[in-house]
C-alpha cells in the first residue's frame, strides 16, 4: 500500500495475495442449493452427518457465501476456506520479529507453568521460541469453560496445526483467552442439561471491582464460587470432570485463570498453548499496534466507513457499526474500559481531552492500561503471534470482514480466517427418540411448540394416519378430475377450482394438526419428549453448542469424548456436524 504524510507504517512488511490455489484438501461436496446432510465416514463408535448452513438457522448470508461462493466475497477475505495448501505459502511469506518471539515465549511460559501445563504444551512452546508458526483461536472465558463451542474451537486450532505440519509447516495451537472483555453477564454462567432433562443455569458474581465496565481480568473469585461448583458437581455427578472443576475454579483464581487451569488439563495431550490476554508483557509488546491505532485513527476509520458502505452494497451486513469518531482502542480509567473517540483532531478519554502526542506519551507509560476493541483484536493477536491462520465461528467470520481493512492499515497484510469445527452432539437417548419419530435435527429448529406438534402428529394411530393419507389422496384425485373437466367447460372457472383446491388442502391440514393435538393432550410422554429433545439438541432455540457447557457433555462421556471429537474434526466437513456418540 501507499503512505502518505501522515499515515500509519506498516508493523508488518509482507501483504498476501487474495488468489487461491485449485487444490481442494478435505472439501465437502454439498453446496448451498443442497441441504440434505452427507454422511462422513467415521470410527465405528461415532458417526457424523455434515449438515449444511443452509440448513442452520441465524446463518447469515456473508457466512454462507464465504463457505459456498466465495468468489462473491473474495474481496473482504484472504484466502479461500476450502482450499488450503496455501498454508505452507502463508508460513513462508510470514514476517516475525525474532527478538518479539522470545519475549512472547517467555510471556507464555510462565502463563501455562502457571496454570500446571502438560509436558506436551510446554515443549510447543518450546518450538514456537524455536521458530514453529501458530495455529490461533480464541474465545471469552465462560463460566466451567463455556459453552461446547468453547471445546469445539480448542480441538479445531489443534486440528489446523497438525494440517499444517502435514504441509511441512512446524505449527502449534495457540488459544486466546479474551480476558479483557467487561461484559461479565456473557461469561459468568453456564447451562447445564439436568437428568431430567431440565435446563440448569448456574452464575456467579466474582469480587472485584464494583464498577460497570470493568475488564474480567479485574475480578477475582471468592468464597462465592464454592456453592455453584458443588452444584454442578451435583449436577455432574461424581467423575473426572467434577474433579477438574473444583481444582480450576477456586477462591483466589479469576475467571480466566481457572478457565485456563481447566482447557490445560482437557487439552494437555495436544499440547494447547493457553494465551492470557490481559498479561502487562504482552501489553508492552504491542505497544507498536496502540500507537498505530491512535497514528492512523482517521485513516483506519475511514477504511472501516469504506468497507462498512462496500458490504452494505454487497448485499451483506456490518458486524460492527463503525462512526466517524471511532477508534479502535479502550483505556482503563478508575477500574473501566472507556472508549477512546476522536474529537476535533484530538481524543476523548472519559472526560478528559488528549491531544495525539499526549495520548502517544500515556501508551508508552502505562500500556496495560490500554486494551483493543474488537475489530483490532485480532491484529493485537497476529502481531504477537506468527500466525498462519484464525479458526473460528460464524460471528468471527464476519468480523475479519470488516477487520481485513485494519490488518491492511497497521500490519500491511491479511491472516486468513477458517471456519471451526461445528457440531451437534446426539447420545443413545438423543438418537432413539429421533429414530421413534423418525426426526432429523433441521426438525427441532421450528422450536418445542412445533417439535411437540410435530410429535404428536407422528403418533397418531397407524389407522388414522392411513384414513388421513387415503383423504389427502382421494381429494387430490377427485379434485385433479374436476379441473380437468372445468376447463373443457370454462377456462375461467380453472382459478376458482384452483383456490376452492387451496382451501379444501388446508382444512383438511388442520383437521390432521387439531387430530394431533388431541393425542398431544391424551399422551404426556410426548410433550415430555418433545422437551428432553429440545433442551439437549437445541436449547433456547439455539444451537447445542451455543447453549450446553461443554463439561457437562464430559462428564457424562468422558475425555474420551473429545478425542473422537478431535476425529470428526479432521473429516473435512466445513459444515455444521450432527454426531451421533
Amino acid at each position: 500500500m501507499r503512505h502518505g504524510r501522515g499515515r500509519p507504517r506498516h508493523i508488518g512488511t509482507m501483504s498476501f495475495e487474495f488468489a487461491s490455489t485449485s487444490a481442494h484438501a478435505g472439501s465437502s461436496n454439498v453446496r448451498a442449493r443442497s441441504p440434505a446432510p452427507t454422511r462422513v465416514s467415521r470410527e465405528p463408535s461415532m458417526t457424523s452427518d455434515c449438515l449444511p448452513f443452509t440448513a442452520v438457522p441465524h446463518s447469515s448470508q456473508l457466512f454462507r457465501d464465504y463457505l459456498y461462493n466465495f468468489e462473491r466475497v473474495q474481496q473482504f477475505y484472504a484466502r479461500d476456506p476450502r482450499q488450503r495448501p496455501w498454508i505452507a505459502e502463508v508460513a513462508r511469506a510470514l514476517p516475525y520479529d525474532d527478538a518479539r518471539r522470545q519475549k512472547l515465549a517467555d510471556a507464555l511460559e510462565r502463563q501455562n507453568r502457571g496454570w500446571d501445563a502438560s509436558e506436551q504444551t510446554m515443549a510447543a512452546i518450546g518450538r514456537l521460541r524455536a521458530g514453529a508458526a501458530a495455529a490461533v483461536t480464541g474465545q471469552q472465558v465462560g463460566l466451567f469453560g463455556g459453552p461446547l463451542f468453547a471445546l469445539l474451537k480448542a480441538l479445531s486450532a489443534a486440528r489446523l496445526a497438525e494440517e499444517a505440519r502435514e504441509l511441512g509447516v512446524d505449527c502449534v495451537p495457540v488459544f486466546w483467552l479474551a480476558t479483557e472483555d467487561h461484559d461479565l453477564a456473557e461469561v459468568n454462567h453456564a447451562t447445564l442439561l439436568a437428568a431430567d432433562g431440565k435446563l440448569v443455569r448456574l452464575a456467579v458474581e466474582p469480587q472485584g471491582p464494583q464498577t460497570a465496565g470493568a475488564p474480567i481480568s479485574d475480578l477475582r473469585l471468592g468464597p462465592e464460587i464454592e456453592p455453584v461448583v458443588a452444584q454442578a458437581a451435583a449436577l455432574l455427578g461424581e467423575n473426572e470432570s467434577s474433579d477438574f472443576l473444583r481444582q480450576a475454579y477456586r477462591p483466589g483464581e479469576t475467571l480466566g485463570s481457572a478457565f485456563a487451569r481447566l482447557f490445560a488439563r482437557l487439552f494437555a495431550e495436544w499440547g494447547v498453548i493457553l494465551l492470557d490476554a490481559s498479561d502487562p508483557a504482552l501489553h508492552r509488546l504491542a505497544q507498536p499496534v496502540y500507537r498505530a491505532a491512535v497514528i492512523g485513527a482517521e485513516e483506519i476509520d475511514n477504511a472501516l466507513l469504506a468497507r462498512g458502505k462496500a458490504l452494505r452494497a454487497a448485499g451483506y451486513h456490518e458486524q460492527v457499526k463503525v462512526t466517524p469518531s471511532s477508534t479502535l482502542l479502550f483505556e482503563k480509567r478508575n477500574g473501566a474500559r472507556t472508549v477512546i473517540h476522536r474529537s476535533n483532531g484530538g481524543f476523548i478519554a472519559g472526560e478528559e481531552r488528549l491531544s495525539q502526542q499526549q495520548l502517544l506519551e500515556q501508551i508508552a507509560a502505562a500500556p496495560e492500561r490500554f486494551s483493543a476493541n474488537v475489530l483490532l483484536r485480532p491484529v493485537v493477536q497476529d502481531f504477537l503471534l506468527p500466525t498462519i491462520a484464525y479458526t473460528g465461528g460464524p460471528a468471527e467470520v464476519a468480523y475479519f470482514a470488516q477487520a481485513a481493512v485494519v490488518y491492511e492499515e497497521v500490519l500491511g497484510r491479511l491472516t486468513p480466517v477458517l471456519p471451526r469445527f461445528s457440531a451437534t452432539l446426539l447420545d443413545a437417548r438423543a438418537q432413539r427418540l429421533l429414530a421413534k419419530y423418525g426426526l432429523k435435527l433441521p426438525d427441532l429448529f421450528h422450536g418445542p411448540g412445533a417439535l411437540r406438534e410435530l410429535l404428536a402428529l407422528r403418533s397418531l394411530p397407524a389407522e388414522l394416519q392411513g384414513s388421513f393419507h387415503d383423504a389427502e389422496r382421494s381429494l387430490a384425485a377427485t379434485l385433479d378430475r374436476l379441473q380437468q373437466e372445468l376447463e373443457k367447460l370454462d377456462p375461467t372457472l380453472v382459478e376458482a377450482a384452483r383456490r376452492a383446491r387451496s382451501k379444501m388442502d388446508y382444512q383438511l391440514g388442520r383437521l390432521r394438526r387439531r387430530a394431533a393435538k388431541a393425542e398431544l393432550r391424551r399422551q404426556q410422554e410426548i410433550s415430555a419428549h418433545a422437551e428432553w429433545l429440545s433442551n439437549a439438541l437445541y436449547p433456547n432455540k439455539n444451537l447445542q453448542e451455543r447453549e450446553l457447557a461443554g463439561v457437562g457433555l464430559l462428564a457424562r462421556h468422558g475425555r474420551e469424548l473429545l478425542r473422537g471429537l478431535y476425529e470428526c474434526a479432521k473429516s473435512g466437513c466445513v459444515e455444521h456436524q450432527v454426531i451421533a456418540i
